[in-house]
Parts: C-alpha cells; sequence; structure tokens
C-alpha cells in the first residue's frame, strides 16, 4: 500500500519514524562529544558508544537512500515522473 504524492498514511508514518531516527542520531552525536572529551572514559565505554553510531549511521544512509529513490533523476521536473521512451527493451 503505496501512495504517488507521498501524503497517505504510509509516507507520513514513515516521515514520523524518519525524524524520530534523525532526532535520536543528533542526540547521540551530543552524547558521543562529551564522552570523548573525558580522558577517563573506559573502552566499554567507547565500544559501546561505537556501535550506538554505527545504528544512527545506519538509520541515517536508509533514509538518505530511501529519500533518493523518490527524488527526481537529472533532467526531471517532480511532476515529470518517470521518462517513458518509446523504444522497446531490446531495441
Amino acid at each position: 500500500m503505496s501512495d504517488e504524492d507521498g501524503t497517505g498514511y504510509l509516507s507520513r508514518l514513515a516521515d514520523e519514524m524518519e525524524a524520530v531516527q534523525l532526532q535520536m542520531g543528533a542526540e547521540l552525536i551530543g552524547h558521543a562529544r562529551l564522552l570523548l572529551r573525558d580522558r577517563k572514559a573506559d573502552p566499554r565505554e567507547l565500544r559501546y558508544l561505537s556501535n550506538r553510531l554505527i545504528e544512527a549511521l545506519q538509520d541515517a544512509l536508509r533514509i538518505a537512500e530511501s529519500r533518493g529513490g523518490r527524488l527526481p533523476g537529472p533532467g526531471e521536473c517532480e511532476s515529470d515522473g518517470p521518462t517513458q521512451t518509446s523504444k522497446k527493451p531490446n531495441e
């Protein structure tokens, strides 16, 4: 169930989830800055932080790829949609 104009229920739900993921990533960056300034941070804390940063980066990349797939290509307007050619696939 998808909507082409990006205003349907699934698109809004995805937008909300993406906003939460990006906010969590931003908060994690703030935490990372504080922890990295602390010379007493132990390896276990740094390893935990590294794993959380990896998760946040994976979320951000997933969002970027998803959004990128919905953006128009070079030379296309948003309203144009995919370009159609009159050639058959084997020509």
